[in-house]
């Protein structure tokens, strides 16, 4: 598994807050519960094998293309989830009937009976075959199926009125001595109505699948990355490798630096899934562990300073760097609660440290400028900047990254403009 933290995943804002929904929430287009906890448990344990990441995604992509849908119905499979849980993890309910009543029963077991016939109908529609990425899972699920518990219920009609002692023996078979592959079946279509439901996302949201490279190559290509959650968004493109791993990029405050540092790393976290990400094109070498610091937080249950967590927080990644692994770093205003000068001389100090881990790729952006010129001499570090064009007294933004160090600074401009040294000196509020 990749190797992250809580931090970076509320750096992304994976799984959203109070004030609104995450990325999870643009992927979630989920059928059933099951498959929902699944997809959640999925970005929160991204993969670190090239394999595996490229697996899933071609099953997504497959279904993506083929156009199938999930073929359960939601009320169906709703009925069948409330029945085979009716005893689970309860060891005092000895009796399978003893919290159902006998119309709960029936209704359950012919729930199970649609999930199983649908099942083995679906691995057998012949597009399904066709999907080759898929055929390991489908192949599992029709041994499942071939077991000779299964064969009367896959033998019954839709629809089919059961005897009442059919129903205690399906009854006995589904919650009891057969529970277990059940129990298979069901993992099963929760991940496949994870895969066509993400692949259904992929096709409304023009999400592309990206291409994962061998772990340690240390590249990452991207064609007009944007975040998802922006509705328009701006692309922007960006190549990383060995001979240059480190990013410094700066720019003036709302440029848009932060967001195209979350849009970067959210594709990069995302494609670690195996998901597909909003870009036009991308490749990328696998990695061990990403870790960034967007919003790093005072800890003031300690007594702690920002600056003290900021030190305590690149500590961590010196230690994760050690390990000679291959990671994603990313720093948004490396040292932003210390004076200018200390800001300046750690930052550049961190900069020289990072770039002897040639096996890493790095991004910091920061406020301080000047910094660049003292990092001239590491020829692995290349410079990008955000910037801020003036029409008149008013700035605007571009949103697309440019090669080199800007010194646009336009706070001042940005505190005239909303009249704040007026209400000061007026002591009224200036009505625009």
């Amino acid at each position: 598994m990749l190797r992250t933290d809580e931090q970076t995943i509320k750096d992304l804002g994976i799984f959203g807050s109070r004030d609104g929904s995450g990325i999870f929430d643009i992927y979630n287009q989920s059928h059933t519960r099951g498959g929902e906890t699944l997809l959640e448990r999925i970005f929160l344990h991204p993969l670190s094998s090239r394999e595996a990441i490229n697996t899933r995604s071609k099953i997504i992509e497959s279904f993506a293309r083929s156009g199938l849908g999930f073929p359960y119905d939601a009320a169906m499979f709703d009925m069948a989830e409330k029945y085979l849980n009716n005893n689970k993890g309860n060891p005092e309910q000895k009796n399978s009937h003893t919290t159902l009543g006998e119309k709960e029963i029936q209704n359950g077991v012919t729930a199970v009976l649609d999930l199983v016939r649908i099942s083995r109908d679906f691995i057998e529609n012949p597009e399904v075959k066709a999907i080759a990425a898929y055929a390991a899972e489908r192949n599992e699920i029709a041994e499942l199926l071939s077991d000779p518990s299964f064969g009367p219920a896959l033998k019954t009609q839709s629809k089919e009125k059961l005897s009442y002692s059919a129903i205690t023996a399906y009854d006995a078979l589904f919650r009891v001595s057969g529970r277990d592959k059940i129990g298979k079946l069901l993992n099963y279509i929760y991940y496949l109505d994870v895969y066509i439901s993400v692949g259904q996302t992929a096709v409304t949201r023009k999400f592309i699948f990206p291409k994962a490279l061998p772990k340690g190559s240390c590249e990452l290509s991207l064609e007009g990355v944007f975040h998802p959650a922006l509705k328009e968004p701006v692309g922007n493109d960006i190549s990383m490798g060995a001979a240059h791993n480190i990013i410094f990029l700066t720019g003036a405050n709302m440029a848009g630096k932060s967001t195209f540092l979350r849009a970067v790393s959210t594709a990069l976290y995302i494609a670690h899934t195996g998901f597909p990400v909003a870009a036009k094109a991308m490749s990328f070498s696998v990695l061990d562990g990403m870790y960034t610091t967007v919003n790093l937080p005072d800890n003031l249950g300690i007594g702690a300073s920002h600056f003290y967590a900021e030190v305590q927080r690149v500590k961590k990644v010196a230690t994760e760097l050690s390990s000679g692994k291959s990671f994603f770093i990313l720093f948004d205003e490396l040292f932003r609660g210390t004076n200018v000068k200390d800001a300046h001389e750690a930052t550049v100090a961190v900069i020289k440290g990072f770039a002897k881990n040639p096996n890493s790729l790095f991004i910091i952006s920061s406020h301080i400028v000047e910094a660049g010129d003292d990092l001239q001499e590491k020829k692995n570090v290349r410079y990008f900047f955000l910037p801020t064009r003036m029409n008149g007294h008013l700035p605007e933004y571009t949103y697309t990254l440019e090669q080199g160090i800007t010194n646009d600074r336009h706070g001042m401009i940005i505190i005239r403009n909303e009249g704040i040294l007026e209400i000061l000196k007026n002591g009224k509020k200036i009505h625009s």
